[in-house]
């Protein structure tokens, strides 16, 4: 099942029940980069605290819908501080530089700030996941390193909270035990240092032993290991909207590991829909929150292109499909 709604995202929020989502994908607009053309669009407050103030409104609601042993996978870009004239970035920060702390050609830090924001407000900061991206926006610069990075935050409600290590395993670095890619044992005993002992952690880990101890011979020697924070993923185009979209590959290991089979996944900044498309795919259902009327076509159009699903009308600004 996916439901798409058409409203402002605090709107939205208040028409889903509480504690009724397992898991939060989500890429708020980014401050100062882009107008939607929209009134009321988050991403265009005059300074970095007022954009950070506005997210955390939106996850104080946010903290409401979703389940306790719920997750949050939020990605967020950051944007340098410019006095130019020019674009909307720049004439958003005009004269509001100085007032804000920053210097032109400061990094605002924005993800961080938020991060710590909602730390604050009582969420768990689980995790900081680098994406990686082979393929970043050419920049001219010439006195910084291009950016090739985003991050995405894991956050929680609880200390333990719902999380499928095992969904999103990837391959070991040395393979199989005794394979060409093993390092042998010196002992000359058939055993690999790395694969058939503990892959290169000495026996002072004692939390490590005593996990590995309790693995049997074939988990230990799976060839798999747990997936590593810095997430290599290329951009994705999609001709059809002009803002940047989620690529499905980023997507799919946060569902992946934070939501079960037949759960729900909140997107309160639906876009053009990707949350919902990777989420069908995998057996979970969603709700997309997106203020733009003309994203929501793009998503409903998509959607269908991809299930060949019919989308009919329920009450008020809401719009669901099965």
């Amino acid at each position: 099942m996916i439901r798409l709604i058409n409203a402002d995202v605090m709107d939205g929020l208040r028409q889903i029940e509480d504690e009724s989502i397992h898991c939060v994908v989500t890429s708020p607009p980014y401050w100062g980069l882009r107008d939607y053309g929209i009134n009321g669009q988050i991403g265009l407050e005059p300074t970095p605290d007022e954009h950070v103030c506005k997210l955390a409104e939106v996850f104080r609601e946010v903290w409401r819908v979703l389940r306790t042993d719920g997750t949050v996978w939020l990605n967020l870009g950051d944007s340098y501080a410019r006095m130019q004239e020019g674009n909307v970035a720049q004439t958003v920060m005009k004269g509001r530089v100085k007032s804000a702390g920053l210097k032109p050609k400061d990094l605002v830090g924005i993800p961080w700030r938020v991060a710590f924001a909602l730390q604050a407000e009582g969420w768990y900061l689980r995790q900081d996941i680098i994406w990686s991206k082979p393929n970043p926006m050419p920049e001219s610069v010439r006195d910084r390193c291009t950016k090739a990075h985003e991050y995405i935050f894991m956050l929680s409600k609880s200390k333990r909270y719902y999380y499928d290590i095992d969904a999103i395993k990837e391959p070991a670095l040395y393979g199989v035990p005794n394979s060409p890619n093993s390092i042998k044992s010196p002992m000359g005993q058939g055993f690999t240092r790395r694969a058939d002992k503990q892959r290169g952690h000495s026996r002072r880990h004692a939390g490590f032993n005593e996990r590995w101890d309790q693995m049997t011979k074939e988990e230990q020697c799976s060839g798999m290991r747990n997936k590593r924070s810095v997430w290599e993923i290329s951009t994705k185009p999609f001709k059809e909207a002009h803002f940047a979209t989620f690529p499905p590959d980023l997507i799919r290991p946060c569902i992946l590991a934070g939501c079960p089979e037949g759960g729900t996944v909140l997107d309160p900044f639906g876009g053009a829909g990707t949350t919902a498309l990777v989420s069908e795919g995998l057996g979970r259902n969603s709700i997309l929150i997106e203020l733009n009327e003309k994203y929501v076509e793009i998503a409903k159009r998509r959607l269908r292109r991809k299930f060949g699903m019919c989308l009919a009308l329920t009450e008020g600004n809401s719009h669901e499909t099965r």
